[in-house]
């Protein structure tokens, strides 16, 4: 297989190909690793490398599966037996699993070939792929800017054409944040629509969950129609969907209702270039057939007070069973300054203080599910700024407290989502006159991933972007 082929081809192709015999799986491999070392010096997306395992996989016979020889790679917040996983910790940074998670192994059981993990900020708190560890990994459109996150190395690998899907997982909006600022197609499911397990049964209060970034629309449904599902320990579960997520793509998606907004949820102009690129799409959807109407919904309380109370909660956890671990107290040279005051501010605040945090994230879910009743989609940017810079947002910073009026800024939309659990694209429409992507973020109803799937597919179609490809690129 020459070098341009494989990239032609999204992970459902590539599986056909295995399939009917045209390659191998180990020629898929050895092509994904060829392209990981040719251009990952510069994007610093692979932060973790174990061929052998994949190797081993494809030696010991791969699953009769969907995605049976396709090269991937696990965000290095995942478990997978026997190799390294940091969380992008100086920590762990020689941590090896001794199990496997529910979402890796139905990774395996897709076929996948997992030769690595991607870049991921420290634990996934930060919407940029930093981590003092690894480094930061940097955008394939242009390297002096983020790549985002927490998936950032997972969105870099596939806008780079190492692979054309990775893992990716969402807590904040870290799916949709890097396929934005990557220019790929992320995908954030409904809550409980995939599985946390086994060591817990949610991720941040139920608001994070776990899926893929990739080049097409296909391939993010085809993976899911893979892996969706409750464990036995599931606290809760998804709507069951109506028929294959796959069946979706390409289904007619009617005359939807959508409202937009380009503007951010607390009002504030945003980027003048993302806002006319909202107004322009908000213009292709009506020229689609779709009914379009500017309207926003009103949120009854501050979202990242919300979201902030609840991570710090869950790291100042994180740090507590590192700490009760190594028996002694942890440092910034365990863990960056940013994780350690996350900690720290929880630690000030009460049981009862998490919980009025929850409570509120329950009125904002409340007023925004309200504000479906009226309309099918809701479209916004997915950010309100372009990219950051590297090194723009600091987590190993003397003054911590410049970071939350930047993420206010840059990316507050995304929240909204992970509170009301609603399914929720970013889609990469347009691009800036500096050359940077601009994703577009689309929610649906609670359950709702067929809409969104649909109107995905018919965007792909009247805009497509899987042959538009980065500077960098493999």
């Amino acid at each position: 297989m020459s070098f341009k082929e494989y990239g032609a081809y999204d992970a459902l192709g590539l599986a056909e190909l295995v399939r009917t015999k045209q390659v191998s799986a180990r020629e898929l491999l050895d092509e994904a690793v060829a392209r990981t070392e040719r251009v990952d010096p510069d994007v610093n997306a692979v932060v973790v490398r174990h061929d052998d395992y994949a190797q081993r996989q494809i030696d010991h016979g791969l699953p009769d599966a969907p995605f049976t020889g396709v090269p991937f790679l696990l965000k290095d917040l995942e478990l997978l037996d026997g190799t390294r996983t940091t969380f992008g910790a100086n920590l762990y940074k020689d941590s090896i699993a001794d199990h496997t998670g529910t979402l890796a192994q139905r990774f395996l059981n897709a076929g996948l070939t997992i030769f690595g993990k991607s870049a991921s900020p420290e634990f996934g708190l930060m919407p940029t792929s930093e981590c003092r560890l690894h480094g930061p990994t940097r955008n394939p459109w242009n390297l002096d800017h983020s790549s985002g996150g927490s998936s950032g190395g997972a969105a870099a690998a596939v806008a780079a054409r190492i692979l054309p899907v990775a893992h990716a997982s969402d807590g904040g909006g870290s799916i949709r944040i890097p396929a934005a600022a990557c220019g790929v197609f992320g995908l954030k499911p409904t809550r409980a629509r995939n599985p946390c397990g086994p060591d817990k049964g949610e991720g941040w209060g139920g608001f994070s969950c776990g899926h893929v970034v990739s080049i097409s629309v296909r391939d993010s449904a085809a993976m899911l129609d893979a892996i969706h599902g409750p464990e036995p320990t599931s606290p809760y579960m998804a709507p069951a969907p109506e028929r294959p997520f796959l069946d979706e793509v390409g289904r007619d998606p009617g005359r939807l209702r959508i409202f937009f907004t380009d503007r951010s949820p607390y009002g504030d102009a945003i980027d003048p270039e993302i806002a006319a690129a909202v107004r322009d799409v908000a213009k292709m959807l009506e020229g689609l057939g779709h009914h379009v109407e500017e309207r926003a919904p009103t949120l009854p309380t501050d979202p990242a007070l919300v979201i902030s109370a609840v991570v710090a909660a869950n790291t100042a956890a994180t740090v507590r069973l590192a700490e009760q671990k190594f028996g002694r107290a942890m440092t910034s040279d365990d863990f960056e300054k940013l994780t350690l005051g996350s900690a720290h501010n929880a630690r000030k605040a009460s049981a009862v203080d998490y919980v009025a945090a929850l409570q509120n994230a329950f009125q904002i879910s409340r007023s925004v599910t309200g504000f479906f009743a009226d309309c099918d989609i809701f479209l916004a940017p997915t950010l309100c700024l372009p990219p950051v810079r590297i090194g723009e947002i600091d987590t190993m910073s003397d003054n911590l407290g410049q970071i939350p009026p930047l993420l206010r800024r840059y990316m507050p939309g995304t929240s909204m989502a992970n509170m009301s659990g609603q399914p929720s694209m970013s889609v990469p429409l347009a691009w800036n006159g500096n050359g940077l992507p601009l994703g577009m973020m689309f929610t649906a109803r609670f359950g709702d991933e067929a809409t969104l799937l649909r109107l995905a597919a018919q965007l792909e179609t009247e805009r497509p972007w899987k042959d538009r490809r980065p500077p960098v690129c493999a």
